[in-house]
């Protein structure tokens, strides 16, 4: 599992964020503003609030929480099976 390691907001909500293994990169999440949960995001100071969870994840108070490895694949634009190699190996059955 990876973790955020640092987050800094930017302008048009997007993140600029590092992780425990020392890969960094920017993330843009304008896509998901007023969706669901992310209505509290309408709000720029809302967004601001981000912070670094326990497990590495990124959190807006006990409202929204951002999975550390769904952030490394975005960063990286690697898919799910090069970093759980386990997945690669793993049939699929109909």
């Amino acid at each position: 599992m990876k973790r955020v390691s640092k987050v800094k907001v930017l302008p048009g909500y997007r993140l600029k964020l590092d992780f425990d293994d020392g890969v960094s990169g920017t993330v843009d999440l304008s896509d998901a503003v007023g969706k669901g949960v992310f209505a509290l995001w309408r709000d720029p100071l809302a967004f601001d609030q981000v912070r670094i969870g326990s497990s590495g994840e990124l959190v807006w108070g006990d409202r929204i929480d951002l999975c550390p490895d769904a952030l490394y694949l975005k960063v990286t634009g690697k898919k799910p099976e090069d970093i759980f190699p386990a997945l690669r190996d793993h049939s699929a059955h109909a």
